[in-house]
């Protein structure tokens, strides 16, 4: 009975080299993924028919060489302030001695639970006057440095301590061991965590109407109030959409190619701790404070202020709970729709790790890195042009969704499926069941965790939405960041605070997953 199991294990292991993926499975992913192209073909079309003389138009003149100064001199001054703070608060809290560090650790991630507008919405009431570039490089920090420090942490909670003992024991000074063996480890987390800074500044849009900084995506949405989807626009997210790729471009051709890895025997030591003098204790603790003031008790403080102008009466507009349920219900039906179209893909990738397959993976992964206002301008012409029953109806917002959140669902999904034996797939398989009912009734089982996590990102993505939503959504749909943008519109801060405070509600437990998950991955 052993040789036949042991006989078995083996055969199984070598049956995906000889067994063709599953029809139905590679037919599903090639389509999600033919339709994650809408976007970056809506943009090269769009230029194809506007023609060469009306670009150069629309494109060469002093207003889009204004927004393209803004979005240059933003990314170029919030990128490496980002880095340098959180690259300096991951270090206080996972290599120094400081004080409280496990608390300090987990508000250094909250922020992440209060969407970048709602931090506009607060410093804008506290300082009326905070307006342009300097205000939203302020505000941008606040809202996305834990981008960089997320990442940065769980790498400083894996690396082995015997490198900086080697330079230590050499004469090497503590700062030169940090710049000169601890930094060039971080290489990879710091590209990355950037790139998703560099990314949401160009697509974020209420943060910096509120404070009155036009960029792309401002003027993009002005455009198509005014125009409805017309030239200006579209050539205006074609040079958003062309940002967008440089800077995918230049994190590729910059991040290199260096890994690093233990490879000697044992288990690694556990991590030393710098103790802090006097001084840099309270350097140390005044910086976090700061951080956590101004990036939470600030938001916080004024939320607490116009609740309680607004009274127990705020809270009894019917307006509010028909938001609260409808965001719960789009964010419900665009987790589970995303996640069940991402498991073809992931499936594949995973299992039949093929230079197609990747490719089929890869045109999630461009696509999403287009802004919104991108996304639902592709739609809306594609919907008006070839598919009118569609157009302003939950089916195009819940495509917009697909679209811009599948990376989410597929990054979860790959790990989900990659630590389910593809032994016990193919013994289901070898008794009758076919590949699409052993990936559910078996492997879909053991990557539940994975799928999990990735409908809580996807649904907290859209749970926090407003270009495409405002664009897309059909009439009488309103969620709570909408509904919150409409009355922010009309200064209207008092009725307002609710909306935010129920986002921040709904975002709170799925950012303490991603904080809790970042301590398992380094085995805390």
């Amino acid at each position: 009975m052993s040789g036949l199991s042991l006989t078995l294990g083996r055969n199984a292991g070598r049956q995906p080299a000889r067994r063709r993926p599953a029809l139905p499975m590679v037919a599903l992913a090639v389509l999600f993924s033919v339709l994650a192209l809408v976007p970056l073909g809506f943009v090269i079309s769009v230029g194809i028919e506007t023609g060469w003389e009306t670009i150069k138009v629309l494109v060469f003149r002093p207003r889009v060489a204004e927004l393209l100064s803004n979005t240059l001199w933003l990314a170029a001054l919030t990128v490496p302030l980002c880095v340098v703070l959180g690259v300096a608060v991951a270090w206080l809290t996972e290599r120094t001695a400081l004080p409280g560090r496990r608390w300090w650790s987990a508000l250094a991630v909250a922020p992440l639970a209060i969407p970048a507008f709602v931090q506009s919405y607060a410093w804008i009431s506290v300082a009326p006057s905070m307006h342009g570039l300097s205000a939203g490089v302020f505000i941008s920090i606040l809202a996305y440095y834990p981008f960089i420090y997320m990442p940065v942490a769980a790498v400083l909670r894996r690396l082995d301590p015997t490198l900086e003992d080697v330079a230590a024991s050499m004469g090497t000074p503590p700062w030169a061991v940090f710049f000169r063996v601890v930094l060039p480890q971080l290489k990879l987390a710091i590209w990355g965590g950037a790139l998703l800074v560099a990314l949401h500044l160009l697509a974020e849009y209420g943060l910096y109407v509120m404070i009155r900084f036009d960029t792309f995506t401002t003027a993009i949405y002005d455009q198509f109030q005014s125009t409805f989807s017309g030239p200006a626009a579209n050539m205006l997210a074609g040079v958003l959409a062309l940002c967008c790729l440089a800077i995918l471009l230049l994190e590729g051709a910059t991040r290199g190619k260096a890994r690093y890895a233990r490879i000697g025997s044992g288990a690694a030591r556990e991590q030393k701790r710098w103790p802090l003098g006097a001084g840099a204790m309270l350097l140390g603790q005044l910086l976090l404070v700061a951080l956590v003031v101004l990036a939470l008790g600030v938001p916080l403080a004024v939320l607490g202020r116009w609740l309680w102008l607004g009274g127990v009466e705020n809270w009894m507009h019917a307006d509010l709970w028909q938001s609260l349920r409808q965001t719960l219900m789009l964010g419900a039906g665009g987790a589970i729709l995303t996640t069940a179209c991402g498991i073809p893909i992931a499936w594949l990738g995973v299992r039949y790790p093929r230079r197609v397959f990747r490719l089929l993976e890869g045109c999630n992964y461009i696509t999403s890195s287009l802004p919104g206002i991108v996304t639902a301008l592709a739609l809306v012409t594609v919907t008006i042009h070839y598919a009118r029953p569609i157009y302003q109806t939950e089916v195009t917002l819940f495509l917009a969704y697909l679209l811009m959140f599948m990376p989410r669902a597929l990054i979860n999904l790959r790990a989900g499926i990659a630590q389910a034996p593809v032994e016990l797939e193919n013994v289901a398989r070898s008794l009758g069941s076919t590949p699409t009912k052993a990936l559910w009734s078996v492997t879909m089982r053991l990557a539940a965790p994975g799928a999990a996590a990735g409908a809580a990102l996807v649904f907290l993505g859209v749970s926090n939405e407003l270009t495409a939503t405002l664009l897309l959504s059909p009439l009488g749909t309103r969620t709570l960041s909408t509904g919150f943008w409409a009355l922010t519109s009309e200064i209207d801060y008092v009725a307002a605070a609710p909306y935010a405070v129920l986002m921040i509600l709904i975002s709170l437990p799925l950012t303490g997953i991603l904080y809790m998950q970042s301590k398992k991955i380094a085995g805390l």
